[in-house]
């Protein structure tokens, strides 16, 4: 299958210029956007509703499956706590690099923009981020009906990720307690969840397309300013990844008697393709190949620390990510931060990263940070514009710390199997020890040609 690289980069070339071109055409009849520029909206627009649309199915389906896991880990209650525990440990270190480089480089500064029309400012709480965790019905729905200037009623709805988080854990847990009668929903979750995957995949095939309508909306709408402040962003963020992947994540593997290089051999498969297919979720069967078979990550505990791992473990999208864009849009806008601002977006990075999920998750944890901080949510289309590039390295770090954790915790709890991580890969993408991580021959046969070739559904 194509790179995505190629065309990505052909698809923000193509939106630069159609946008520079819209921009140029001016405003149409009565101070209308022109018929250009009114093709990029929509387009891009109709992109991040596809990915919306797969949120709720996937973050209920995902959470459930990854707790129903649990039931095959022995000494579970302890394994889960420490894996949530590093995962947040993690996020906490991440979150705190990226708002250093927001605040050191400045990249939303001196750019003049005004604030969007109906922006009263105010201030996030921390009540109001613990109040909005508490569900209040199945999938957090809520609704709000506006009234258009033609005097009809518009009623739209949205959902609370952090709600259905809540619900979706509570239903896993619920399984796991009810035990036998529970299969057969246990057993339609898990066939609903490789459903969601495929149409993700679908949908993150569309990313080019989507990429030149959001980001030629973004030039059409503010010009140079934006085009130069938005690449200093993605440099900040690029940076920030670079940090957590390569001099975080290396001292933690250090610190804990691993080496650094067998690590990242180990986990580069998974690594590479979660770079070109922009999805943790659509990368998770490898993920969690190479955590059993490279990483020697006990298959019974990687089969729940992975797959909770891809819908909560976001060092790039929900720590780096969000700590820099909030920064980038408050400079942007010319909203002044104070410390309770920085201590919201600490909490929300750590608490927060469950609410991220796949190809959606920096979308709806970029809106739940401004959100909480009352920051213009007019912010969210603006960095859409190059979220696909960004997305890349994003979620390549986002798939780093999902092999990453499990193997610190099966480390320090004495599981970890030492042989399969320090065997030798001779090129190939697993471990040449013969076994497929559970102790089972995989020397010949079709199983061993699957392992080496796995599907990016």
């Amino acid at each position: 299958m194509t790179s995505f690289g190629p065309q990505i980069i052909i698809a923000l070339v193509a939106g630069l210029l159609l946008g520079l071109l819209a921009k140029q055409l001016g405003e149409g009849p009565d101070g209308a956007p022109n018929a250009l520029t009114a093709t990029l909206e929509t387009i891009g627009s109709s992109y991040v509703t596809l990915l919306k649309t797969a949120v709720i199915p996937l973050i209920f389906t995902a959470v459930v499956s990854s707790i129903s896991n649990l039931k095959q880990v022995s000494n579970a209650a302890r394994l889960a706590w420490r894996t949530l525990l590093w995962f947040g440990i993690t996020a906490l270190i991440a979150v705190m690099i990226g708002m250093a480089l927001g605040t050191i480089l400045q990249p939303g500064a001196n750019t003049g923009a005004e604030q969007p029309p109906g922006y009263t400012g105010g201030t996030g709480s921390w009540w109001a981020f613990l109040q909005g965790i508490i569900p209040q019905n199945f999938l957090g729905l809520a609704a709000e009906t506006e009234m258009e200037e033609a005097g009809t009623a518009v009623t739209s709805l949205s959902f609370n990720v952090l709600q259905l988080l809540v619900v979706a854990a509570a239903v896993g847990i619920a399984a796991l307690k009810v035990g036998e009668a529970a299969e057969p929903f246990l057993r339609l979750n898990a066939s609903a969840l490789a459903i969601i995957q495929k149409v993700l995949w679908w949908i993150i095939r569309l990313a080019p397309l989507g990429t030149v309508g959001l980001i030629g909306r973004a030039v059409a709408t503010y010009g140079w300013d934006t085009i130069g402040s938005l690449g200093k962003f993605t440099l900040a963020i690029y940076l920030g990844l670079f940090l957590v992947l390569f001099v975080v994540y290396p001292v933690l593997i250090r610190s804990h008697g691993l080496s650094v290089k067998q690590y990242f051999s180990g986990a580069w498969p998974a690594i590479q393709l979660a770079f070109v297919s922009r999805s943790s979720v659509g990368t998770l069967p490898l993920t969690q190949r190479v955590a059993e078979r490279n990483l020697g990550v006990p298959r019974s505990y990687a089969s729940f620390a992975v797959p909770l791992g891809a819908t909560t473990k976001m060092d790039g999208c929900a720590a780096i990510y969000p700590a820099v864009a909030a920064i980038f849009v408050a400079q942007f806008y010319g909203v002044q931060l104070d410390v309770t601002h920085y201590l919201l977006i600490a909490l929300v990075s750590v608490l927060g990263s469950a609410a991220t999920a796949g190809t959606t998750g920096a979308v709806v944890m970029l809106t739940l940070t401004l959100s909480t901080l009352g920051l213009p949510l007019a912010g969210v289309g603006l960095l859409l514009a190059v979220d696909p590039l960004v997305d890349m390295g994003r979620t390549a770090v986002n798939v780093a710390g999902q092999a990453l954790v499990p193997t610190i915790v099966a480390k320090r709890e004495g599981i970890l199997d030492p042989e399969l991580y320090n065997a030798p890969r001779h090129g190939d993408p697993f471990a040449d020890d013969g076994t497929d991580g559970a102790g089972r021959d995989t020397a010949s046969g079709q199983d061993a040609a699957e392992e080496t070739a796995p599907s990016r559904a």
